[in-house]
């Protein structure tokens, strides 16, 4: 039987049940979006509950608006599908709030094999991706091959190493991470490691699951909100426009992106700043091994298990859905 819930004409999406099984499905995205490698919109693509996430959101448009002008707050929350999206929310704030703190430890203390796992999951995922695209014909390749370059050239600009350090870029950062989270395939975790603001997002939030409420923690995380909310809003329409009339290419231009921006998750980087103790500020250096030893061992075999633990959840997610 599937986890994902019912759609909303079904009667039966309007019970407790179903809202604790879309809490589950929205801790699952939660817990797969705080990891650079694991996307929120593949995991809700796995869990059936996509099509509904999309279209829920894209709902945010004039019709609400007059809705909720006229003081018709049912109609406007069943035109939303409110109740599917705050169980979901509640669900995803949760999965997010339990891994903050390992990924920050992880990234801390063993960015080496947490690296070299983060560019097993991209991969894996970039190989679902391409199966949405029927048929490879020169447009698709041309498209992957510009996403690449795109990558590339993006995490390799000087400006990205140390970009600034201000409320409107953090806004930003929300803006394309919220994107990237509610697409299939790309990790706005990921996006955040590119735009250098994933320490940063993560120890905020490490620091108010602690009890710390003031100023220097709460700002940031509403500016960062601020931004996912607006960026979700404009988005999703542009989202389901593409996926609607040029699904094909646009699947090719999203392999060709994680493709380019893995060279950001090279497991082997030196850090070139050793006195600066500001996770967020430490400049690394990308190496080439001398030679094959146990790191290299352990990074190629942790590689190949993110990788395969990811197409063996996608063939298990298949069976659910047929047997469901």
């Amino acid at each position: 039987m599937t986890i994902s819930p019912p759609s909303p004409e079904n009667p039966a999406a309007h019970s407790a049940t179903t809202d604790l099984r879309t809490a589950a499905c929205g801790f699952l995205m939660g817990a797969a979006d705080i990891v650079p490698g694991v996307s929120g919109g593949t995991m809700a693509l796995i869990l059936g509950i996509y099509p509904r996430l999309v279209s829920a959101i894209s709902k945010a448009d004039a019709t609400l608006l007059s809705k909720l002008a006229a003081r018709h707050w049912k109609d406007a929350a069943n035109h939303l599908d409110l109740r599917f999206l705050i169980a979901l929310g509640i669900g995803i704030v949760t999965g997010i709030g339990s891994l903050a703190s390992l990924m920050k430890h992880l990234l801390t203390h063993h960015r080496s094999l947490t690296y070299a796992c983060f560019a097993g999951l991209i991969f894996a995922s970039t190989l679902l991706v391409s199966r949405h695209i029927h048929r490879w014909t020169m447009q698709h390749i041309g498209a992957a091959l510009l996403g690449t370059i795109f990558a590339l050239r993006l995490v390799t600009l000087d400006a990205m190493q140390s970009p600034p350090d201000t409320y409107w870029y953090l806004c930003m950062c929300g803006m394309i991470g919220i994107t990237a989270m509610i697409l299939p395939g790309i990790s706005g975790a990921f996006i955040l490691l590119l735009l250098q603001r994933y320490f940063y997002i993560v120890e905020k939030l490490k620091d108010l699951l602690h009890g710390n409420v003031s100023a220097e923690v709460i700002i940031p995380i509403a500016v960062f909100c601020f931004g996912c909310l607006v960026g979700l809003l404009l988005f999703s329409r542009v989202l389901r426009w593409l996926l609607t009339h040029h699904e094909q290419t646009t699947m090719a231009v999203l392999c060709g992106f994680m493709l380019g921006a893995m060279y950001c998750l090279w497991p082997f980087q030196q850090d070139i700043t050793p006195d600066e103790l500001d996770m967020k500020r430490k400049v690394f250096a990308h190496f080439m091994p001398q030679r094959f030893d146990a790191s290299v061992g352990m990074a190629a075999l942790l590689f190949t298990f993110s990788a395969a633990a990811v197409l063996v959840l996608d063939r298990l997610s298949k069976r659910f859905r047929a047997s469901s």
